[in-house]
């Protein structure tokens, strides 16, 4: 029966990311509750691995269907392939209590700018890219790398809107260059936690698999439906993720507390 219960979290947890990130918000906790007595870092590992095939369908469907602005997705998809593997290995040694407010603030601050710009990431600024972006791209994929394999909640929202904001793309094109990021960036931390047996492989392939059909449909939804329905939906993601984080930060709950 927990088993079913996972494989239901991981197909939204995968609709859900492939549109606008935020999968984590649901397949951390429910691995945690049904979970309880596993370690964090294998709940983390075997969440990696679920992952990992879900952003790669969905980062699939995209890059056969729109114009991926590969400048400055290839640049941070290898700095967050390298970064999240020092991530990861921080992860098992380090406590990350005092992420969750910084995290908190941080998302309040991407909801409100969000909802105040009515216009924000409406329409793609077809903007030409050099050295300075291609840089920022790197540091921009290293920092959230880093983040991603060390506590990873929010990671593809925080890419969307860096990219809609700082390189003048559009809600699915932001959302498209975030899945490449993604990619890179669990497949890092994957290596780690797979390497130093974190996984429990059994159930990881379970749920990989119904994380693959959440993500097709939901990148089918975001490709058909255009850049408003991924705004939407990031606006959701990210009003329930200030809701769950701030409800940890209150309270002390578990679920994110690794």
């Amino acid at each position: 029966m927990d088993w079913i219960f996972l494989a239901g979290a991981a197909f939204l947890a995968g609709l859900i990311d492939a549109v606008a990130g935020g999968g984590g918000l649901i397949l951390i906790p429910a691995l945690f509750v049904t979970l309880p007595e596993i370690a964090p870092a294998m709940i983390l590992g075997t969440n990696k691995f679920s992952a990992i095939f879900g952003t790669t369908s969905a980062a699939v469907r995209y890059v056969r269907s729109i114009q991926v602005p590969w400048l400055v997705a290839f640049p941070a998809a290898l700095a967050a392939l390298i970064f999240s593997w020092f991530g990861a290995m921080a992860a098992v040694l380090l406590p990350k209590d005092m992420m969750r407010p910084l995290v908190l603030l941080l998302l309040v601050s991407v909801a409100t700018y969000s909802f105040v710009r009515k216009d924000f990431g409406s329409t793609d600024e077809n903007r030409k890219y050099g050295a300075k972006e291609i840089c920022w791209a790197f540091l921009l994929g290293a920092f959230l790398g880093f983040y991603d394999g060390f506590f990873g909640p929010g990671t593809g929202s925080f890419l969307i809107f860096l990219y809609v904001q700082y390189f003048g793309l559009n809600f699915l094109r932001a959302s498209s260059a975030a899945k490449i990021v993604n990619v890179a960036s669990n497949a890092g931390a994957l290596v780690y936690f797979g390497t130093t047996e974190h996984i429990l492989w059994k159930l990881a392939m379970l749920m990989a698999a119904c994380n693959i059909f959440g993500a097709v449909l939901g990148s089918h939804l975001a490709v058909r439906h255009g850049s408003l329905f991924v705004r939407r939906v990031f606006l959701l993601a990210t009003t329930a993720l200030i809701a769950k984080f701030g409800y940890d930060t209150l309270t002390g709950s578990a679920f994110f507390k690794l």
